[in-house]
């Protein structure tokens, strides 16, 4: 089942009832009178929602999409069968916003270049977790191609950084550089060991409520928001994995352990990005949320929401994509495809998550610097342990104020 702008509330509800409190969430508590609902809801279509909500409609239906297709397959998209003859095994996991778009250029590309018979790909919403990634990692059965974000998947030598070390995967994106944003005095993405390609990273902002901030000062760096005014009101993205564990590490990484157990005293509690930005309606409202750059979009223009780059960087969580060494052959025209400029402006223009593709403009001023961990760093460190460490000294700082 897909739902579409064309769709009436009561049915959408009456029909998936966990939807109800994604709603409610969006401002529109009248869901709650099951009265009110029966009359106005039959008529009420989420196009209509949508326009006088001011909500972005491409989030709005991705997000409720995700959430009655949590554990189902896309009807629109519906993945591949397993093949038998299949020569490139594709896995791993794609930002929800731009799931489907990615899907259907991926679809196109594979008619287009008569290659559907021989890739077998199986790309899961972000919103489903890595967890089914680990369980099956093993040389063995390991997949050709691998797009996923995430430090402890792709560092922590139980999972793919002991793959790394053996040489088994190679850069096969043809790009002289990275763009830009990611390749200049301060900034280095290009892993120079060849072995990663990184095609887009999720930079992590602060976004303010001004009405509960009130006269406090607006943090604009990650120095200011672990100095200790404001702890026990932020929200961090604790549930984001990838992100939260991207955070962690630069935060240890630049201000030691001590920087993690102030983090842990900030927080206020952990909600889901598309919550972050309707936190204003919340009884428990922070003052601050840690979100993804591309949720910042769904703020009500006016409002009392406000985006803040921090002036130290957004941090990142680069989205990698492996590739075997020993498929070189085969597997360089699919990766390169991962890699162009088609992709890349999906993710930045679409997603808002910026392209490391050197021809794409990610429409980010160029005053605004990125926080990454540095591949220095990641080769002199057991990060898999780091982590460990610092979501153990979080979670103690924090353990009183969840």
């Amino acid at each position: 089942m897909i739902i579409t702008e064309k769709d009436f509330l009561y049915d959408i509800i009456l029909k998936y009832p966990e939807t109800k409190e994604y709603f409610i969430l969006n401002g529109l508590r009248q869901v709650e009178d099951e009265k009110l609902l029966s009359t106005f809801g039959k008529s009420l279509s989420l196009s209509v929602l949508i326009k006088s909500k001011k909500l972005n409609k491409s989030i709005f239906l991705e997000e409720i999409n995700n959430l009655i297709n949590k554990d189902q397959v896309d009807s629109s998209l519906i993945e591949n069968e397993i093949k038998k003859n299949s020569e490139i095994k594709l896995t791993g996991i794609l930002p929800c916003p731009v799931r489907i778009p990615l899907l259907e250029s991926l679809e196109k590309w594979l008619d287009n270049t008569n290659r559907k018979d021989i890739v077998d790909y199986e790309l899961k919403a972000a919103s489903m977790g890595v967890d089914w990634l680990k369980e099956s990692m093993n040389e063995e059965n390991l997949s050709d191609v691998f797009l996923s974000a995430g430090f402890d998947l792709f560092f922590d030598d139980r999972y793919m950084n002991q793959f790394k070390k053996k040489k088994i995967f190679k850069d096969l994106i043809k790009l002289r550089k990275y763009n830009q944003d990611f390749d200049n005095d301060y900034i280095s993405l290009r892993d120079p060991d060849g072995d990663y390609s990184i095609i887009s990273v999720v930079p992590a902002v602060f976004l303010i409520n001004d009405d509960v901030l009130k006269n406090k000062k607006i943090p604009t760096s990650w120095k200011e928001l672990i100095s200790g005014e404001y702890d026990n009101s932020v929200s961090l993205p604790i549930g984001d994995f990838d992100l939260f564990n991207a955070i962690l590490l630069n935060i240890y990484k630049n201000f030691g352990l001590d920087g993690v157990k102030r983090l842990g005293k900030t927080l206020l509690k952990s909600m889901h990005p598309s919550q972050m930005v309707k936190s204003h309606t919340h009884n428990i409202q922070p003052a601050i949320t840690i979100m993804p750059y591309f949720f910042t979009k769904m703020a009500k223009f006016g409002g009392p929401m406000n985006a803040i780059w921090p002036s130290d960087g957004a941090i990142i969580s680069p989205i990698f994509m492996l590739t075997k060494a020993e498929k070189e052959e085969k597997l360089s025209e699919i990766a390169n495809f991962f890699g162009s400029k088609e992709v890349g402006e999906i993710l930045s223009h679409t997603g808002l998550f910026p392209s490391t593709n050197p021809f794409v403009d990610n429409n980010i001023p160029k005053e605004n610097k990125y926080m990454w961990i540095g591949w220095d760093y990641i080769k002199k460190n057991d990060i898999g342990l780091i982590l460990q460490t610092c979501l153990r000294e979080f979670e103690k700082a924090s353990e009183d104020l969840i």
